[in-house]
């Protein structure tokens, strides 16, 4: 059973949307985030990454960013301007990319849900990014930040979803830089008892991105509610925004892998101790084309990989979901015993590239001496998000990519 709430958006003027959208927060580094927001004073960059108003030297997470995007924000809330809803609502997101379509509905749920597992994860957060964004709520007092959720869908939300696209006038319809068409709608008040009882009914919702952000909103509370001592549990600070996609409409991308070194190993003898779990080939195809196999970039050189059967046997053994995973099989039988890497979460000798990077991103870091090593992977299935979620385990980081991407500042949620 699953607390979802309308809430009241604070959310652009509709002739300054596209300017005030941006891309999420976590997918552009500091300098990219400059670029991005460079000529535009209405880019939500300068909230969610206001260190790119700050000079070069000072700490990303230090005390004076998040006072700056609370200077910010207010700001904003004027220029663009930023209004507030007068009552609560849901809201429509449609995302449209290359003719495909998914549209989901956006709330704000329950952070007890999150807690206590209503909403299932599938992947570790790590403390030094939920401080970050946790300082960034508290701040601001204010969600910027969407979760990506994702649920089974029903026939009753589906239907409410079709009629308001069919019947009514968009608050926003427009395509970014990156050719992804964003549309949001207000669900007309009349599905939203239906709505909020349908969603009560829903055994599974999980977070498909946005584990951070979930994870922050959940430690916030626990601040505000601190600090509160007439705490009740019906504050906003005890929601956090989301939307929620049917799982059908959704679609991964692989996380691809770069290493930085060969562990001290030549070409020779890396290839040789890879060769004894994999069967290893050059290749003219840059990409899997199936699960169980991957592909390597080294030395100017592409070759496909594929698990041998004994490692697919012992995998076979494993009681864990997780272990069948590609990145899994990736991990187990080749970053940690051949290159070294016990723990990518916080080794500094691999990084992860989004698959909307593409293969020519994986060429380019090894070809200029930044890695020496790159593996494609073949993507993750929703399906098998729900079976590591459903089994209470987590996928090994970076495991999927979710494309499109929802933009941050068209709807925000205040605590």
């Amino acid at each position: 059973m699953a607390i979802v709430k309308p809430f009241r958006a604070l959310r652009p003027n509709k002739n300054n949307a596209y300017l005030v959208a941006s891309v999420p927060y976590d997918v552009v580094n500091r300098e990219e985030a400059k670029q991005f927001a460079a000529g535009n004073d209405l880019s939500f960059l300068h909230i969610t990454r206001a260190e790119i108003d700050l000079p070069d030297d000072v700490n990303p997470y230090a005390k004076d960013v998040y006072a700056k995007a609370k200077e910010n924000l207010s700001k904003l809330k004027s220029s663009a301007p930023l209004v507030i809803d007068e009552k609560p609502h849901y809201y429509l997101y449609r995302l449209i990319m290359d003719g495909r379509s998914q549209v989901g509905i956006t709330a704000t749920f329950a952070v007890d849900d999150y807690d206590n597992d209503v909403i299932l994860k599938h992947e570790r957060t790590r403390k030094v990014k939920e401080d970050d964004r946790t300082n960034h709520i508290v701040t601001t007092e204010s969600q910027t930040g969407v979760v990506f959720l994702t649920y089974r869908g029903t026939s009753l939300i589906n239907s409410a979803v079709s009629e308001t696209i069919k019947n009514e006038e968009p608050l926003y319809d427009f395509t970014a830089p990156d050719g992804i068409q964003h549309t949001i709608w207000i669900l007309p008040d009349r599905y939203n008892q239906p709505v909020m009882d349908e969603f009560k009914k829903i055994d599974e919702i999980y977070v498909a991105d946005g584990h951070h952000r979930a994870k922050s909103a959940s430690r916030a509370r626990e601040e505000k509610r601190k600090a509160n001592p007439n705490h009740t549990g019906e504050e906003e600070y005890n929601f956090f925004i989301a939307v929620v996609f049917p799982a059908d409409q959704l679609k991964i991308l692989p996380y691809n892998r770069i290493v930085l070194d060969l562990n001290g190993k030549s070409k020779d003898e890396f290839l040789n101790e890879v060769s004894e779990k994999f069967e290893v080939s050059k290749s003219q195809i840059k990409e899997p084309e199936q699960k169980r196999s991957f592909g390597m970039y080294l030395d100017g050189e592409w070759y496909i990989l594929k698990a041998r059967d004994a490692v697919l046997a012992s995998n076979t053994l494993s009681k864990s979901v997780g272990d069948s995973l590609d990145v899994s099989i990736l991990q187990n039988f080749l970053l940690t015993p051949v290159l070294g890497i016990e723990d990518v979460r916080t080794s500094n000798r691999i990084d992860f590239i989004g698959g909307i990077r593409g293969t020519k991103e994986l060429e380019k870091l090894v070809d200029s001496g930044k890695a020496k090593v790159a593996f494609s992977m073949y993507p993750v299935s929703v399906n098998d998000l729900m079976r590591i979620s459903d089994a209470g385990e987590v996928m090994p980081p970076k495991s999927t990519w979710f494309e499109p991407k929802l933009r941050d500042g068209l709807l925000t949620h205040l605590i």
